[in-house]
């Protein structure tokens, strides 16, 4: 495809340079570049693309878009006034825009994106369509399966993944969107179907700055429907019980709006009713359009309520039958890292990893760990460093007096000290005068100390990494597995209390 192909007039930039050249692939890294590509030489907090500009030419590039003027650039030059924004309408012109022949469903929210999309995923799996997922997790369809490096890829990964979907032969994709996403538009332009909307709670505010601002991107996903190219029906899943929700309700949209709610007795589309929660599911009466369902999910706790009401609802919005939304639903399984199960070997005690790194999050999930019989209810957790520092105390606050112990200790310290990140996190603790708790910094020392304190009848809750297999320290991302380490301290635990309990040699005198 020629370059002066892709762009057109309406497009917000300068172009220098011959454009009369071929464009074989498009991208943002310069390790990556290979002859003929454009490279997107994008602004970032650690560096700047326009330093790799040199690297790119060398390799092959065909031509470069920048956010300021490259006196020194030899190949035709594109200066984008809002270079993200830009990438994204260039990667969907390259790749003859996928998502205008897909049922795009956007998922977003602070919380419950990945089970959400797992359980979509499940039903339509079920109903025997095929459908693809971008998400936290990993981005996958069919038999392919690729280790997620984002909640939401940069657009032109977007474009190109939902190109290899369609020429699977997919016609359904469930992605998960996060906020920052909206913000820098890497999925300014995609015609979304149905957007979801679960809830909104404190987090990210070390980009967004304020609860508003982060409203604001959220909402931005449902602002965005019906302005595309497709001119089907337009849905708007939200989450009624939700007071950002009910904000959201209340704004103008060109869809149909579809309420969910669980507790509030309130006007909705789909309802929850007679919610049962224990150790081993969920089940609720579900009411819509006039029907009622026996919904009885794996996933326990009152929060997997609202993730499979949405479910329900973008499944049946998507043209599923009814009846097979129920059955798929009935059926789905808990996504990796979600309340997530640790083998004991009999040890008589409970180990979890969940993803819960937010206050709202880590709250909802020691309640549902609390619908299990328990003795104590033991938790590890830190916090992200280079992230939303307000949320630490709040977070201390909640897994204190949620919890009969805490282990306080590192996640994701990034290029902050893990010791001032516990420091926060101690402010809140201290707010409410608890004591039970104690500081590890590291966390696989945290994680044993947890594992061998705990006695039958206990649970251990690792909480904040999930299904991750990673721990960034300063720029470093090395190899770490909650559910690894675990499993290493279980079995090193029942080693020795086996070896205790081992019948002892009677000694005879002679």
């Amino acid at each position: 495809m020629k370059l002066k192909g892709i762009l057109s007039d309406d497009m917000k930039i300068f172009v220098s340079g011959d454009l009369d050249v071929e464009v074989s692939g498009i991208s943002y890294d310069s390790r990556t570049v290979k002859n003929g590509y454009v490279f997107f030489a994008l602004p970032g907090h650690n560096t700047d693309g326009c330093k790799h500009i040199g690297e790119a030419m060398k390799k092959g590039a065909s031509a470069i878009v920048s956010h300021s003027n490259v006196e020194t650039c030899q190949i035709p030059l594109i200066i984008a006034e809002d270079i993200f924004r830009f990438m994204s309408i260039f990667s969907a012109k390259f790749y003859n825009y996928p998502d205008r022949e897909l049922n795009v469903i956007g998922v977003t929210g602070t919380n419950g994106k990945t089970t959400i999309a797992y359980m979509i995923d499940s039903v339509l799996s079920h109903a025997g369509v095929d459908c693809g997922v971008m998400g936290t997790i990993n981005y996958r369809y069919g038999d392919k399966v690729v280790e997620a490096q984002n909640t939401t890829p940069q657009a032109p990964d977007i474009y190109r993944i939902m190109r290899e979907m369609l020429d699977a032969g997919v016609k359904h994709i469930v992605m998960e969107v996060s906020s920052h996403a909206l913000s820098l538009g890497r999925v300014y332009g995609i015609d979304f179907d149905i957007t979801v909307f679960t809830n909104l709670t404190q987090d990210h505010l070390d980009f967004h700055k304020t609860m508003g601002r982060y409203f604001e991107a959220k909402s931005a996903l449902f602002r965005s429907l019906g302005t595309g190219e497709k001119k089907n029906r337009k849905f708007a899943v939200i989450n009624i019980d939700d007071k950002y929700g009910k904000k959201l309700a209340d704004i103008g949209l060109n869809a149909e709006k579809k309420l969910y709610c669980a507790l509030n007795n309130v006007e909705a589309d789909f309802k929850a009713q007679n919610i049962d929660v224990s150790s081993s599911g969920s089940k609720f009466d579900l009411l819509y359009a006039g029907n009622t369902a026996k919904i009885n999910i794996k996933h326990f706790g009152l929060h997997n309520v609202y993730n499979a009401l949405a479910a329900l609802a973008a499944s049946v919005c998507s043209g599923i039958e009814f009846r097979k939304v129920v059955e798929g639903l009935n059926n789905a399984m808990q996504a990796p890292g979600r309340l997530e199960q640790v083998g004991t070997g009999g040890g008589g005690f409970e180990v979890l990893v969940d993803y819960a790194h937010t206050e709202d999050a880590l709250k909802n999930v020691l309640q549902a760990v609390k619908k299990i019989k328990h003795k104590r209810i033991i938790t590890v957790f830190g916090c992200g460093g280079d992230r939303d520092r307000t949320k630490r105390p709040i977070m201390g606050k909640v897994a204190v007096e949620t919890s009969d112990f805490v282990f306080v200790t590192s996640d994701n310290p990034r290029t902050e000290d893990p010791n001032l990140i516990v420091l926060d996190i101690e402010a809140g603790i201290k707010r409410v005068y608890k004591t039970n708790y104690k500081v590890v910094v590291d966390r696989e020392e945290a994680i044993k100390e947890a594992v061998m304190m705990a006695d039958k009848g206990d649970i251990v809750l690792l909480a904040g990494k999930g299904h991750e297999t990673y721990q960034i320290i300063g720029l470093d991302k090395i190899h770490f597995s909650d559910i690894e380490i675990a499993a290493k301290y279980i079995e090193l635990k029942n080693q020795k209390e086996n070896i205790s309990n081992e019948p002892k040699q009677e000694e005879f005198s002679f």
